[in-house]
């Protein structure tokens, strides 16, 4: 039996570390919300699940393990602001990544639960796997100065994964910039700045800050950290949803960042190809509840 949380479907996976803003209006969401603020203080993080809708938009309506992807993560509530309409404004953060066993519809709670078990990530043991091919020794077991050796090697192979994948997410993001701007020099007005922003999940940026220095500020946050830049990636590339869900579902950083250099070339190439940005398929879509 896995853990049993609350689930929020929604149309795009969350990823660990990324700021999800929510407004609530939907009477079953408002409930968990409550349900979450009435949680007494040292009782564990105010949280849900949040797991992106496979298909359709009323999960109910179908299956639900068949309507949303297997994996999902964590929303922490950090700020809950009450609507004069009985609805909320929430601020989550992506907490912990999760695959879901199976989805729970009940009438009280009116709002889904999930039955899940946590997923790890592979920090340590992918500096150890696949980067000391050839460097044990003939007993078939590393010694200390082959271990040093292999980790050595990986730690530097995760370094150039990390500079090759920064420098590839701000060139998309000025190449995004620039078919945004129709061919102009990258001078968005406010609100062009704002919708650029906005669909690459960089809206949390200084007023005044270009697309590029947008870029440039946020990679600057996640600095050496190779796990949260490609998580940052994850999120504000415009990829399609299953795309983004192979990269929630990968348990490696290395193997996560290597995923995201190969999008990030397709997306550049498709870009100067075709001349235009993509659209995510949710703008298109026509959901039958509020949230």
């Amino acid at each position: 039996m896995g853990e049993l949380i609350p689930l929020f479907p929604l149309g795009s996976p969350l990823f660990p570390g990324v700021v999800l803003p929510l407004q609530i209006f939907e009477p079953r969401y408002r409930r968990l919300v409550a349900d979450l603020v009435a949680r007494p203080e040292g009782s564990g993080p105010r949280s849900f699940g949040v797991v992106a809708i496979r298909q359709g938009w009323e999960v109910e309506r179908v299956a639900p393990t068949e309507a949303l992807f297997d994996v999902g993560c964590t929303a922490v509530v950090r700020a809950v602001t009450p609507q004069a309409d009985g609805g909320y404004r929430l601020v989550t953060v992506g907490a912990d990544r999760f695959r879901l066993l199976d989805v729970v519809v009940a009438d009280d709670p009116p709002y889904l639960q999930a039955e899940v078990e946590w997923l790890g990530e592979e920090e340590a043991a992918e500096e150890a796997a696949g980067d000391a091919d050839g460097l044990t020794s003939t007993d078939g077991s590393p010694t200390r100065a082959e271990a040093d050796l292999a980790a050595s090697v990986a730690q530097g192979s995760l370094d150039l994964l990390v500079g090759n994948v920064s420098e590839l997410f701000s060139r998309y993001v000025t190449e995004v910039a620039v078919l945004r701007s129709g061919g102009r020099p990258i001078e968005l007005d406010d609100e062009e700045e704002a919708e650029l922003l906005a669909d690459l999940g960089l809206d949390g940026v200084e007023d005044g800050e270009t697309a590029g220095s947008a870029a440039a500020a946020l990679l600057d946050q996640v600095g050496d950290d190779a796990r949260a830049l490609s998580y940052l990636v994850a999120s504000a590339a415009l990829l399609t949803t299953e795309d983004r869900q192979a990269l929630l579902a990968e348990s490696a950083t290395r193997r996560r960042l290597a995923a995201e250099s190969r999008l990030l070339r397709r997306e550049l190439t498709l870009l100067r190809e075709l001349g235009a940005v993509p659209v995510p398929l949710q703008s298109f879509a026509t959901p039958m509840t509020p949230n």
